[in-house]
């Protein structure tokens, strides 16, 4: 494992004797040929002491040569691939750990080797370290860790997962930040600002092509990299606009009536105009390359309280119609003078007169149809007992069938003028 130590040798070096103890010259005897029956054996101390130091250092010779084919047994060339990065070595390394080890390479539990165990001569060891990334899966992000060298790589081993695969690239300030370069052999192009820009250094990392072909990423910009339909490696930038943006509305007024009593039955007065309120609606909308993604309110206030529309409505009796007086056949006039009565003799009809014909008692509008100091149509004046044409009557007559006309229909018989009755 990463970081154990090798403490296996192929040699071992000593010239510590470990075989037989050899005797001592007393131990050993021989009988001497010319030694009589009676003389018993005869010591050969001689001989053994001039044998054991040749016999010693034939075995020193043979443990040296031993030990040097050992040696030569253990040196090792091999090929060692980094993520990519390949060296070739040569190691005195028993194992793959240990020549991990005396090369620094550092493995998490992610991390992948092609070889553990005893480091042959020849061998090529591939570690690759695992990266996390961030993915979207048919739209879905999630963190994956994957051991491909590029983005290319990596596409093509999740395309298995999922009927979308795009590599979400992860920002630092102004630059866009994957742990894998692009491709190590084939085209790449960048998708930004409604264009096609072909990527001259497909071997590199996202920023570094985005930084060579000019491309400026503003705070909130998406970067992501996906595979088109025929397998091109794609870098697509997103422009993302998050603004509030404030819509105003009109809020209808509501209307009351009042009864008062002051004014004759089905006779309404706007005591005060309605008016409109206004609703302010803020709301943060993202844009993603110009089109709306999303809609988020912030606020939905009054922001102007409507006026409510109050009427009054008169409750007052109306006296009974004057009875219609005798005429006496002229258009000039009548035969006496016209008693109106009621609330009609208290009002401004000087104040009218002038609204309405600036008090020409002869006024006939330039369309012929309206005519005197009020403006009655013929067929009004005839309503309420004139005779011949409004205009041909006195001022005092005209004035009289004006108040008998207030008295039965109120001022709204004068849309434009009749409030100056009541000035």
């Amino acid at each position: 494992m990463p970081g154990h130590s090798d403490g296996w040798s192929l040699v071992q070096f000593s010239t510590r004797h470990t075989g037989p103890t050899p005797p001592t010259a007393d131990a050993v005897t021989t009988p001497h040929p010319d030694a009589g029956p009676d003389e018993g054996p005869t010591p050969r101390t001689g001989l053994r002491r001039l044998r054991w130091p040749f016999v010693a250092a034939g075995a020193a010779v043979l443990v040296l040569a031993g030990g040097g084919i050992a040696v030569a047994n253990a040196h090792k060339t091999v090929a060692l691939d980094v993520d990519g990065d390949v060296t070739q070595i040569s190691t005195f390394a028993g194992s793959v750990e240990g020549l991990l080890d005396a090369q620094g390479v550092q493995l998490g539990g992610r991390d992948t080797v092609s070889h553990t165990g005893a480091l042959t001569d020849g061998a090529e060891i591939v570690v690759r370290h695992a990266k996390e990334i961030v993915v979207q899966l048919d739209g879905q992000e999630q963190q994956v860790w994957t051991t491909a060298l590029t983005a290319d790589e990596a596409l093509e081993t999740l395309a298995t997962r999922a009927d979308t695969v795009a590599l979400v690239a992860s920002r630092s300030a102004e630059r866009a930040e994957l742990p894998l370069d692009l491709v190590l052999d084939g085209r790449a192009e960048v998708l930004v600002d409604g264009g096609v820009l072909d990527v001259p250094d497909a071997d590199a990392s996202v920023g570094t092509v985005l930084d060579e072909l000019g491309v400026t990423l503003q705070p909130l910009d998406r970067v992501r990299v996906q595979h088109d339909a025929n397998g091109v490696v794609q870098v697509v930038v997103q422009r993302v606009v998050v603004q509030d943006v404030t819509t105003t509305s009109e809020v209808p007024f509501t209307s009351r009536t009042e009864d008062d009593a002051s004014q004759y039955t089905g006779k309404k007065v706007v005591a005060q105009a309605g008016v409109p309120g206004v609703r302010t609606v803020v709301e943060t909308v993202t844009t993603v390359d110009g089109a709306e993604e999303s809609r988020v309110p912030v606020s939905d206030d009054i922001t102007t309280a409507p006026v409510e529309e109050v009427v009054r409505v008169g409750t007052k009796p109306r006296p009974a119609p004057a009875p219609r007086p005798a005429s006496s056949g002229s258009t000039s006039g009548t035969a006496g003078p016209i008693a109106a009565g009621g609330d009609a003799d208290s009002l401004n009809w000087a104040a009218l007169a002038r609204c309405e014909s600036g008090g020409r008692a002869d006024a006939v509008s330039s369309t012929g149809k309206y005519h005197g100091l009020y403006q009655f149509s013929v067929a009004t004046w005839q309503a309420v007992g004139g005779a011949g044409l409004p205009s041909q009557a006195s001022a005092d007559e005209q004035t009289a069938r004006a108040k008998m006309l207030y008295n039965r229909s109120g001022a709204g018989q004068w849309p434009h003028c009749g409030k100056n009755l009541f000035s």
